[in-house]
């Protein structure tokens, strides 16, 4: 489980596909902390850390993850945002986030807002995912508030230490991001259209 506060970038040094899955070498400031079988998100999607080494450290990602996430898009030198799970003595400093990408959406409208930054984001409200006026969203692992909120689409406000310290800096109009909803508000969306909706 994390918690959506990005602890670092890690840059993509190397993709090299194997049948169907892809492996992803990346460098990070805490690589030499990660170990074997650890879990973690990268732009909010959980990859287990399958090698380390001096200078990076490997994931893997199925088929399944390739095809329900922004990764297929991912080029080597680009960053990602990066979370371990967060301890069992740990604060929820952000909000309850699984790693399980519920579907991509796209950079709609980016706006500079004398210092801050406003991202408008779409995705296709046929998958049956809302969000609320004020409640929380995880783009790419990033915990976030959204409002504007609408049928397909809201936004959210970025400070500059979010925009320096995460992706959001090396986003641009039309790019992909893995969007993760809220996962209260899931249980309660099925729960009122029920379980053959």
């Amino acid at each position: 489980m994390f918690t959506g506060i990005i602890e670092t970038m890690a840059e993509i040094r190397q993709l090299t596909r194997e049948g169907s899955n892809v492996h992803i070498d990346l460098a990070s400031p805490i690589q030499t902390e990660l170990k074997i079988d650890q879990s973690v998100s990268h732009n909010g999607v959980c990859l287990t850390v399958v090698d380390v080494k001096v200078d990076f450290y490997r994931v893997t990602a199925v088929q399944e993850t390739l095809q329900k996430t922004n990764l297929a898009d991912w080029k080597i030198g680009e960053k990602v945002n990066i979370e371990r799970c967060m301890p069992a003595n740990g604060r929820f400093d952000g909000h309850i986030v699984q790693g399980h990408v519920d579907q991509v959406g796209t950079v709609v409208r980016i706006m500079e807002k004398d210092g801050s930054w406003e991202f408008d984001f779409s995705y296709d409200p046929s998958v049956g995912n809302v969000t609320v006026e004020k409640g929380s969203i995880c783009v790419n692992g990033t915990s976030l508030t959204c409002f504007n909120s609408r049928k397909g689409g809201f936004t959210v406000a970025i400070i500059p230490y979010t925009f320096e310290n995460t992706i959001f800096h090396q986003l641009v109009e039309g790019d992909r991001v893995n969007l993760e909803f809220d996962v209260v508000g899931k249980y309660i969306q099925r729960i009122l259209r029920g379980y053959d909706s």
